[in-house]
């Protein structure tokens, strides 16, 4: 188990002192789109805690006046106003500022200007000095690497007017997306110490995506070859060569470590793990508060949409995520919940809903109504809000199969597929806000590097089921006795041709936690808050800092 170190501070410590500039470079920084984001605002305070203003992230400013962003508060002093006087090339512009997340951190937004239309000499510098093929780049290859490019401008010439020393400043960029900066920096500024964290290579992701067996097979892929099979070849160069040429490389678990040294042909120095901020929790009194105002809202919800009436006992269950059918377990959710049914007594009442967005058209207007109005609205669809899709909607589909099967008699299947913002026209609560309301979470995923939802569930002390296919599964294999009673988490295993098995593995835990009595419930709550309290930043913390040592050894 990860220990808190009595030592932990004085090591920081000795970073921060070795360290002039530290820039973190992410397409997700003060821009809320996946899993990222939430790696980055949690782990911002500790960062800052240890670097104060020695620390900046950075990220895309396609913001406006009218379209502000909600995280970004602009403050023109930051980095001793030294940013508003830098002269950038090719139009590059920035707006410097503090995040709106705990511990407040710098934060530079970047306009690339017209460093698109530099990309044509730049690929070509690329290509001739580490071998990266932009060739075949397509989508969002150009408008990632104009943004990482005009970044580490920005980090050089920041750097530059302060005058510290090359050696002392740090360039981290996340993901394949920020790749380009990477090596544009090395290219030009050889002496900064670069770090490359992928959170998920493209090739796992595409296999997956691809409906391909990637555990079965795993030991047969080769990276470049498939790259071409599935026509990422332009991403995969850009992230293999980056990992190859950072001064250290590292990824957020056990799981995609592996894929890294397989599909990457890298083994990573360090392996990051994803804490999670503390702060970010209610304490006691809201907390009650919060978990007593989303059930009655969940239940509202369910009753206007089945024209049921369910009891205070009703045993709520969700799934969340990005609507990634395969990756994210939704087929296995949706299966599991029918064997929950056909296994849990018939006078128990079970409502399971799936908090993943989708191609929203509006919310529903005979729900929105009935619950205006105090009536029901019996929408046959399940749908709290109408999609644009929904003949052609995988969790519809699914739905309609099941229904339609007769596999769902009892339970009680809702869909809710959008960002829950606190705005969204129906819940009108917040994802954190509802998250207490629920007894149980399924986290079923088949390609999950890390697995924040299953985290942030244990956080909010709700008991969950997961798999050893998400590094967040595995962490917990390393350092706890598996299954709610022991730490909150329950954590199946998933392969290529054990599904049915993960299926009956899922049904058993949710169906003896459902018959399970008030007590036993809230020592499970209880497990899950201790879980959760081992992955705060101030313990995980210490793996950034050893990707900082690497980094800034690798140039003495």
């Amino acid at each position: 188990m990860i220990s808190q170190s009595s030592n932990g501070t004085h090591k920081a410590s000795e970073i921060a002192q070795q360290v002039d500039l530290l820039f973190e470079t992410s397409w997700e920084v003060c821009n809320k789109v996946g899993g990222i984001y939430a790696v980055l605002s949690t782990k911002a305070r500790v960062l800052n805690e240890q670097f104060g203003d020695k620390l900046a992230f950075i990220g895309p400013d396609f913001w406006s006046a009218e379209n502000p962003s909600p995280y970004f508060k602009e403050r023109k002093t930051i980095l001793k106003s030294a940013a508003s006087k830098l002269e950038l090339p090719w139009g590059i512009t920035i707006r410097t500022g503090r995040w709106n997340i705990p511990g407040s951190p710098q934060v530079i937004l970047v306009n690339p200007g017209d460093t698109a239309n530099h990309l044509p000499e730049i690929y070509a510098q690329m290509w001739e000095r580490f071998g990266v093929d932009s060739l075949h780049a397509y989508g969002d290859y150009d408008e990632s690497c104009a943004f990482s490019v005009a970044a580490s401008i920005v980090i050089m010439k920041l750097s530059e007017f302060l005058k510290v020393e090359a050696a002392r400043v740090i360039a981290h960029f996340d993901e394949w997306t920020t790749g380009m900066g990477l090596l544009y920096t090395k290219a030009h500024s050889p002496k900064i110490s670069t770090i490359f964290t992928t959170h998920a290579t493209c090739i796992g992701r595409s296999i997956c995506g691809n409906g391909k067996p990637l555990y079965d097979q795993f030991h047969h892929y080769d990276g470049d070859q498939m790259a071409r099979e599935l026509n990422m070849e332009s991403k995969h160069s850009l992230e293999k060569l980056a990992a190859h040429n950072a001064d250290c490389f590292t990824t957020v678990s056990k799981v995609t470590a592996a894929e890294c040294a397989q599909l990457l042909r890298r083994p990573v120095d360090v392996i990051t793990p994803n804490g999670f901020e503390p702060d970010f929790v209610p304490k006691t009194v809201k907390y009650n508060r919060l978990r007593k105002e989303g059930r009655a809202r969940l239940l509202r919800i369910a009753e206007a949409l089945t024209g049921k009436k369910f009891g205070e006992s009703t045993f709520l269950i969700a799934t969340s995520g990005r609507h990634e059918y395969r990756n994210k377990g939704l087929d296995l959710f949706l299966d599991s919940v029918a064997e929950i049914d056909r296994r849990v007594p018939a006078d128990r009442q079970v409502v399971a809903f799936i908090l993943v967005p989708g191609w929203v058209k509006s919310p529903s207007g005979s729900l929105s109504k009935a619950l205006e109005n105090g009536e029901n609205a019996f929408d046959p669809t399940y749908l709290t809000h109408r999609l644009n899709n929904e003949d052609s909607d995988e969790v519809c589909v699914r739905m309609r199969q099941l229904k339609d099967a007769g596999a769902l008699r009892n339970a009680e299947v809702i869909y809710v597929p959008c960002y829950l913002d606190g705005g969204d026209g129906i819940v009108n609560i917040s994802y954190y806000d509802i998250l207490p309301a629920f007894d149980l979470t399924i986290f079923p995923s088949y390609y999950e590097p890390w697995g924040y939802t299953p985290l942030e569930s244990v956080a909010f002390g709700v008991p969950t089921v997961t798999d050893n296919k998400a590094g967040f599964g595995q962490w917990v294999l390393d350092n706890f006795a598996n299954g709610i009673a022991n730490c909150g988490v329950m954590v199946v295993e998933r392969n290529d041709s054990d599904y049915h098995n993960s299926l009956d593995e899922i049904a058993k835990a949710a169906v003896a936690y459902e018959a399970s009595d008030a007590s036993t419930r809230l020592m499970a709550r209880n497990k899950a808050f201790t879980t959760a309290s081992k992955t705060d930043w101030k313990f995980f913390i210490e793996h950034y800092d050893r990707a900082f040592r690497i980094a800034l050894d690798h140039k003495k």
